[in-house]
C-alpha cells in the first residue's frame, strides 16, 4: 500500500516537472515580447499554467507554475521579477481545481478571470515597488490584460480540445 502511494506521488512529481518545463519554455521562448517601460515581458505561458492547475493536485500545480514561470524570469534577463513571479504564479494556480472529470469546468472558466486579476494586480504592485512610482507601472497594465485574456482564451480552447480526447482520464489512469 505504501509503495503504491509512493508510486503515485512519484508520477505526480514527474507530471509536475514536465509541466514546469513546458511552462518555462513557453514563457521564456514562445511569443516572448519584452515590455520596455518596466523591463518585463508578455507571454502565453499562463495558458499552460492554467492547464497544469486543472490537471494536477494543488501542491503539484503550484510547484510547476511557480518554478516554471520564475525560472523564465531568472534566465531571460528579468531577474528582479523572479521572486514576485514565484508568489504571483503560485496564487494564480490556486484559483483552479483539478476536481471533476474535465479540464474546463465552470469553476475553472471563472478562475481564468480571477487568475488574470491576480496577475495584473500582482505585477502592478511589483512594478510600483521596483519603479517607486504609482504612475509608471500603469503603462504595463494593458499588456498584462492582453496577456491574461490571450492565455485564458488559449486555455479554454485547448482545454475543450483535450476534454474531447479524454486527456484527464488518461492522466488519472497513468497516476494510479
Amino acid at each position: 500500500m505504501k509503495n503504491m502511494k509512493n508510486q503515485k506521488s512519484f508520477r505526480l512529481g514527474v507530471l509536475a516537472a514536465l509541466f514546469g518545463a513546458l511552462i518555462f519554455v513557453v514563457t521564456a521562448y514562445a511569443l516572448h515580447i519584452p515590455t520596455p517601460t518596466t523591463g518585463g515581458y508578455v507571454h502565453l505561458g499562463d495558458a499552460f499554467l492554467y492547464l497544469a492547475a486543472s490537471l494536477l493536485p494543488a501542491p503539484y500545480a503550484v510547484a510547476a507554475a511557480a518554478v516554471g514561470e520564475a525560472l523564465s524570469d531568472a534566465l531571460t534577463g528579468s531577474i528582479a521579477y523572479a521572486l514576485p513571479t514565484l508568489v504571483i504564479k503560485a496564487a494564480m494556480a490556486l484559483c483552479f481545481s483539478a476536481a471533476g472529470a474535465s479540464i474546463v469546468t465552470r469553476r475553472n472558466a471563472v478562475a481564468t478571470a480571477a487568475a488574470g486579476l491576480i496577475c495584473v494586480g500582482g505585477y502592478y504592485l511589483t512594478e510600483v515597488l521596483l519603479c517607486r512610482s504609482f504612475v509608471v507601472p500603469v503603462a504595463s497594465v494593458p499588456a498584462n490584460l492582453v496577456q491574461a485574456a490571450a492565455s485564458a482564451a488559449i486555455y479554454l480552447l485547448a482545454g475543450r480540445a483535450l476534454d474531447r480526447v479524454k486527456l484527464k482520464s488518461s492522466l488519472a489512469a497513468f497516476v494510479r
